[in-house]
């Protein structure tokens, strides 16, 4: 399973890039926002410090102001993947950027229908909000389940990226249920390899070593 990152704080991803298990990055208008940096400055710097898929989403809400703000952002570098809404005119503006090999990520899903079209229309990805349906009552968890069969039983290629990741546990799930990527927290991100067993067991074995006095250098 793919890792991405949902930030545009640049120091925590030049730390957490540093572990080799960081395979991309999400950001959103409201990322961008509390960076408080101009967008495109902020985009060319997170992309200089990851090879993978970056995320930049378009402000306008047509197709055609998507495809002009899609074409500046996707010149930024090769790695960025222009982030657009689920709606009619976005679904038209990744069918044109599917044509010229521009890579999107269809955000603010909420079915599996929505999923269909998403993919029908050549997204790279398709980005189905869990978290937010959970909190609305619904299992975000059975949207990844039902996009993952209607994928393997046409053979889309567009993957799943699950989005709006709140805890290990999501990610976990995420992973058994067949999502391609998640894009979670840095906090999350850092739990992944967290368990207080290991934290016990590492301790007991510190303790005893040193109580032998050996040293191996």
């Amino acid at each position: 399973m793919q890792l991405f990152l949902d930030t545009t704080d640049t120091a925590v991803l030049a730390e957490l890039a540093q572990t080799g298990l960081l395979d991309g990055v999400t950001t959103n208008p409201t990322l961008i926002a509390r960076s408080g940096r101009p967008m495109l400055e902020v985009i060319k710097e997170i992309c200089d410090i990851v090879e993978g898929p970056v995320s930049a989403e378009v402000a306008a809400t047509d197709t055609a102001t998507m495809i002009k703000e899609g074409e500046k952002l996707a010149a930024i570098a090769t790695n960025v993947v222009v982030k657009v809404p689920l709606t009619w005119d976005g679904l038209k503006a990744v069918r044109i950027f599917s044509e010229s090999g521009i890579m999107t990520n269809v955000t603010l899903c909420f079915s599996a229908m929505q999923a269909m079209m998403a993919a029908k229309a050549g997204a790279t990805f398709i980005s189905p909000f869990v978290g937010r349906l959970d909190d609305h009552g619904a299992d975000g968890m059975d949207l990844i389940q039902e996009i993952r069969a209607i994928y393997d039983t046409y053979d889309f290629d567009t993957e799943i990226l699950a989005a709006s990741i709140r805890t290990v546990v999501h990610v976990k799930e995420a992973a058994l249920f067949g999502a391609d990527c998640a894009t979670i927290p840095p906090q999350v991100f850092r739990d992944l390899v967290k368990h207080p067993l290991t934290d016990r067991g590492l301790e007991a074995f510190l303790s005893d070593w040193a109580k032998t006095g050996q040293s191996i250098l």
